[in-house]
């Protein structure tokens, strides 16, 4: 079980390919705050309704200086094929061997319909400009996460 992120720690460094297969780091948005969330898998209805939502909010998180990524298991075409079938504006990333989920916390035992299982645990981590962990937030719903992280940072 990967332990889960503090405020005030350093988020995880990682480098991911996306949807278009090129590396994309953490360290690419220095500078930046960074609204990281983890999916279980591309084109589920959540994890679609999820995305959509941080389209649909994108200028307004990027008008407050947020950049958004997405990471899941999922392999980069699967993320280029659901980018394209849902309109997506939110940076992809692939996570296939699981590191970065489990270096965020966002990966281990969950409950599904009653049963423990090991698997994606749908996550956020919102990291500062210095690449601190402003807020991380576990076991998220796919619907109306995306209204209450605006309401939380008060956009």
């Amino acid at each position: 079980m990967s332990e889960r992120l503090q405020p005030g720690d350093t988020a995880p460094a990682f480098t991911l390919t996306d949807a278009d297969g090129k590396q994309v780091s953490l360290a690419d948005h220095a500078g930046r705050k960074v609204i990281v969330y983890f999916y279980p898998a591309a084109l589920t209805p959540g994890c679609t309704k999820q995305a959509c939502d941080f389209t649909d909010n994108l200028e307004l998180l990027a008008g407050h200086g947020y950049d958004v990524i997405g990471i899941s298991p999922d392999k980069p075409e699967k993320l280029a094929k659901f980018r394209d079938q849902e309109n997506l504006k939110v940076t992809l990333l692939a996570d296939p061997a699981k590191e970065t989920l489990e270096a965020y916390g966002a990966f281990g035992e969950k409950k599904l319909y009653g049963k423990t299982v090991t698997g994606v645990i749908r996550s956020t981590v919102i990291v500062d400009e210095q690449g601190k962990v402003e807020r991380a937030l576990y076991n998220v719903k796919a619907t109306g996460h995306v209204a209450k992280i605006i309401k939380d940072l008060g956009l």
